[in-house]
């Protein structure tokens, strides 16, 4: 398996380390409940660096991006970041990616880290210009700095750059301890915060500094077990869960980012078709009405017994503190505080329809 830039530090901080997309990551140091709560309410670290980097440069890259992608590329501009998607000819997901903006021939793409090879493969084999595709995920380590102190801790550390100034889904470029960074406003967990790109051989350097420097915010190192669940308060999709390339982009509640007017793009026609007939399936949130946790596979059905689909994610939460996930539905089955049934190891457990997202931090 593989190791990040940071495997020695988690084994040094006593993270429980397990396998996650072929990678050795922390799933957690000193508690999922804890590790959630602190970067709920103070700020927390996350080693990001298994996380897949790519470039896409030349004077031909955002038409290539148009075309690999289903938002809106052309609407970016210099030091802005884009929630996007890959998708394939079906319109399915076959990656949710983040595009950012350098200028209008040079563009940094983040990916998922079980995903990486695969998307830059799909990228090059199918660029319809002459724009330039680079797999740099070996240079970058990447950290995240999640909860409502993140700015707080990171902006001092950056030089040559204004963090209070950059807006959510922006990013800018300085330096910390001398060294190159990229910190961009985004995050995975409902929470302010930044995602840190460093060169890979100084991401030790950089991880210390912020536990060392954010021990006076409180913060903890925390693993994949507190990613997840933090992700799941806010709605947030995973690949392989409420993510896939058998489930449409518009299935998956991406519709929002599917810009069926900016003309042709991988999945195009196919999404179109979907959208003019009829979403099939929805992706709902619910909450549990009984005892009990809903995992990923586990069926839902009417009262009356009517298979209409499955659970994509399912837990109980430290924030919401209810018995919760979401699932992959028949559109008919999906409107909100519709009554459902949820089939975990033989039992049925009532549930219901609830608006997503579960959570949403003040402004």
């Amino acid at each position: 398996m593989k190791k990040t830039p940071l495997y020695d530090e988690h084994v040094r901080l006593g993270g429980k380390i397990v396998e996650f997309a072929g990678w050795e990551m922390p799933v957690q140091y000193s508690g999922v409940v804890a590790e959630h709560t602190t970067v709920r309410e103070k700020v927390g670290l996350f080693d990001v660096s298994h996380m897949g980097e790519i470039w896409v440069t030349g004077p031909s890259a955002e038409k290539a991006l148009e075309y690999l992608t289903c938002n809106k590329v052309s609407s970016l501009y210099d030091g802005k970041a884009q929630y996007s998607a890959i998708l394939n000819e079906r319109g399915g997901v076959i990656d949710d990616i983040i595009v950012y903006r350098f200028s209008k021939d040079r563009f940094f793409l983040c990916v998922n880290a079980s995903n990486a090879d695969r998307d830059f493969e799909w990228l090059v084999k199918n660029n319809p210009t002459d724009a330039v595709i680079t797999n740099a995920s070996a240079e970058y380590g990447q950290i995240a700095v999640q909860g409502p102190r993140a700015i707080e801790l990171v902006a001092p550390l950056v030089k040559g750059a204004d963090l209070n100034a950059v807006k959510v889904f922006h990013f800018c470029e300085g330096e910390i301890l001398g060294n190159k960074v990229i910190v961009a406003r985004t995050g995975y967990t409902g929470e302010d915060g930044v995602e840190i790109f460093v060169g890979a051989d100084k991401t030790v350097d950089l991880w210390r500094l912020l536990l060392e420097h954010g021990a006076g915010y409180g913060v903890l190192p925390c693993g994949l077990g507190a990613r997840d669940s933090l992700r799941l308060e806010a709605a947030y999709p995973l690949h392989g869960h409420e993510l896939g390339e058998d489930v449409s982009a518009l299935e998956s509640g991406l519709g929002w980012i599917v810009k069926l007017d900016k003309g042709d793009f991988i999945g195009r026609a196919a999404l179109q078709k979907q959208r003019e007939s009829g979403v099939p399936r929805t992706l709902i949130g619910f909450y549990l009405d009984e005892a009990g946790i809903v995992r990923q596979g586990d069926a839902v059905k009417t009262l009356s017994g009517e298979d209409i689909g499955s659970a994509t994610s399912g837990t109980k939460t430290p924030t919401v503190n209810k018995a919760l996930g979401m699932a992959l539905v028949s559109s008919k089955d999906a409107a909100i505080d519709t009554r459902l049934s949820f089939v975990v190891r033989g039992r049925a457990i009532a549930g219901h329809v609830v608006q997503l997202p579960f959570y949403k931090r003040s402004k």
